[in-house]
Formats: C-alpha cells, structure tokens, sequence
C-alpha cells in the first residue's frame, strides 16, 4: 500500500454556513479549472487521492483544518461546483454523504448516458460498488463508511474519496485507478486516521493472499460443510481478538448466503467480494475457517497510517476572511479566462514559427 501521511479527523457536527459554503463551491471550482488547464483533468484525481493535498485544499477553502466535515464539506463543494462543466472539463463527480452515496450508481450511468465515456458506465458502477465493499467488509477497522465519492475523468480514470466514522472519529480511504495493480491486493494511495486499532481484520492486505485464494475455494464448498467448522470454532478457546469475532457470527444466517456462492462458484476473490449479499461477517467467517482448517491466517494489522489561506470556520486558526476570500476567487477566475485567451494566440505564434524553423519548434514542442 501507498501511504502517503496521517490526517487528524475527530468528528464534528453541524454543517458549513451557507455564506462560507457558496465561496468554497466558486474558489473550488476556479482551483480545479486551473489545475484542468495546466495538466488535465487526470492531476487533479492524482492529487485527491493525496490524504496531504487534500486536506490542504479543505483549509485554503476555509473550512475547519481538522475535522471529519473537511471530507463531506469539500467534496460536496466540487461536486456543486463542476455541476454542468463535465464535458468542458473532462471531470464528472458521482455520490456524496449518507442517503446521496446511495445515489452513486445511477449518477454514474446518467453521465455515461450524456457524456462521451472511453470506458463503459456499468465499469465504473461496479468499481464504485467494489471500493465501497471492500472498506467496509474486507478491511474490518471497526469504521462504518456514511460518505463515498467517485471521481472520474471522461477518459475513464477514476479516484475514490470515502470515509468510515467509528465513535467519535472517522478514518478516511483514498483511491487512485493508475496506482492500483490489484483491486484486492494493497490496492490504497493512503487511509487517514489518528486511531490504530490493536487488531483489525484486512483482508486486502498483501499477507492476506494465501488466505484469499482458501476464502474462494471454501466459498465452492458446499454450505453444510463450513456451518459445521464455524459451530466448531465456537467451542474453541482462542485468542481475544478471535473470540470477539466468534462471538458475532451466527452459522445459520451464514448459511443462506453460502449457498449463494456455493451456486455461483466465484473464480477469484475479488468476484467473491463483488457477490450481492457477502458482506463482514461471511468475510471473517470464512478467514477463520481459512486460518483454522488450512493455517493460512489473513492480516490482523490495522492498515491506516493537513493551511491558513483564508482562515476556518470555527475561528482557528482565524475567522475566515471574506473580503481576502472573494479576492482569491476573482483572481483566480480571470486567470482562467486570461489562459483561455492566450492560448490560440500562442498556437498562432507556434504555427507561424513551424512554417519558418519547422525542425527548432518541433524540437521546442518535444
């Protein structure tokens, strides 16, 4: 795994002031279309997907330096921002906190509906579905995730920026498409949190693949077989973590859903985790049997592992300056335009050149 830093996110409530909320949408906005505009619109995933880039973003647009709502805030301020700018930008952003996470799969297939996608829409479902199971269900942290955005560029890169809240802290998941060489193994840029849980289930880890390839095969193996070996485990003495595991799985329950994937004969883990209805628990009942029956034991290493622009919300580390605030915007704004502008004239300039020393400028655009 890629792990690029910590963030500190100790939750709080109460939602951005609406006159604070409408800068960080414009200034959010005017900041994408310059880094669009120099780079392409995949640089800006490469950089969300940054837990440091990102949380300096949610400072320089003024919201709290520390807390869980930088994750909600400033990504329901570039969705607002970039709406109807998708196509001009290459850039669609999908789902959101709670109930509008829900939202993903169907915004992703409106887009892939209107807008000129490299790569099919029912993909980038599956790959939303999959990130968000994976953080939930095989990376067992004791984080519920409540907030999922899916980024992705018309060329069909794609980021993921979610977030689990356990207590009265959230730990938040990054993704990045180009980075990732397995789905199911170490596939994270980074996963912030200040809490390092003793124990914690990762089932994507890399010491985890032996143990995943005994998943898949129990998973073929028919449903009676494997509640037998869990109602075994029950009776077992074992160590704390374990038996707190034990101590939740009801063999019965699991059985209907073993049957499921009993019948559908998953050929590698990553389609496992993608079966309708294998959620933790069917998860961790199948890496005990794995450990227990065929000593192939899955990672227990909890995975997880920041700005005064314009000020925060709350007053830290000032109040926000508004008057500074709507200055940056502008500038920002007719810097954008300028480029627009500039650009044809340069590419004349270019042109005329080409038709003059055809080999220098063809060596200075190299």
């Amino acid at each position: 795994m890629q792990q690029t830093g910590v963030a500190y996110l100790p939750l709080h409530g109460g939602k951005a002031p609406a006159w604070l909320f409408q800068r960080m949408v414009r200034l959010g906005r005017e900041i994408v279309r310059l880094i669009v505009e120099e780079h392409g619109p995949e640089e800006l995933l490469v950089r969300l997907s940054d837990p440091y880039w990102f949380q300096s973003l949610g400072c320089v647009l003024g919201f709290d330096w520390h807390s869980s709502g930088v994750t909600t805030t400033v990504c329901g301020a570039l969705k607002e921002g970039l709406k109807g700018m998708e196509r001009e930008l290459g850039l669609v952003v999908a789902g959101g906190k709670g109930a509008t996470s829900r939202k993903t799969p169907s915004e992703i297939t409106a887009a892939g509906d209107r807008l000129p996608l490299n790569r099919d829409s029912k993909e980038l479902v599956y790959l939303s579905r999959l990130t968000a199971k994976i953080d939930n269900n095989a990376i067992q942290d004791g984080f519920q995730l409540y907030h999922h955005n899916f980024f992705f560029t018309l060329k069909g890169s794609w980021a993921v920026v979610q977030q689990g809240m356990s207590e009265r802290y959230a730990r938040r998941y990054h993704w990045y498409s180009e980075h990732i060489q397995s789905l199911t193994l170490e596939p994270h840029s980074a996963i912030c949190s200040n809490r390092i849980q003793e124990k914690a289930l990762n089932l994507v880890a890399s010491e985890s693949a032996k143990a995943q390839e005994v998943m898949t095969d129990l998973s073929k193996e028919r449903p009676e077989k494997i509640v037998q070996e869990l109602k075994k485990l029950q009776t077992l003495s074992l160590s704390s973590h374990h038996e707190l595991s034990i101590k939740h799985l009801h063999p019965q329950s699991i059985e209907k859903v073993l049957l499921k994937t009993y019948e559908a004969r998953a050929n590698d883990f990553e389609e496992l985790l993608g079966m309708a209805g294998v959620g933790a628990k069917t998860l961790r009942a199948l890496a005990l049997i794995s450990e227990i029956t065929y000593g192939t034991p899955a990672s227990w290493k909890d995975p997880a592992k920041f700005s005064f622009a314009h000020g925060g919300k709350d007053g830290h580390p000032y109040p926000v300056n508004r008057k500074l605030y709507d200055q940056s915007i502008e500038i920002l704004r007719k810097s954008v335009e300028r480029a627009k502008i500039e650009r044809p004239e340069k590419d004349k300039a270019l042109n005329r050149l080409l038709q003059l020393f055809p080999e220098k400028v063809a060596l200075a655009r190299c």
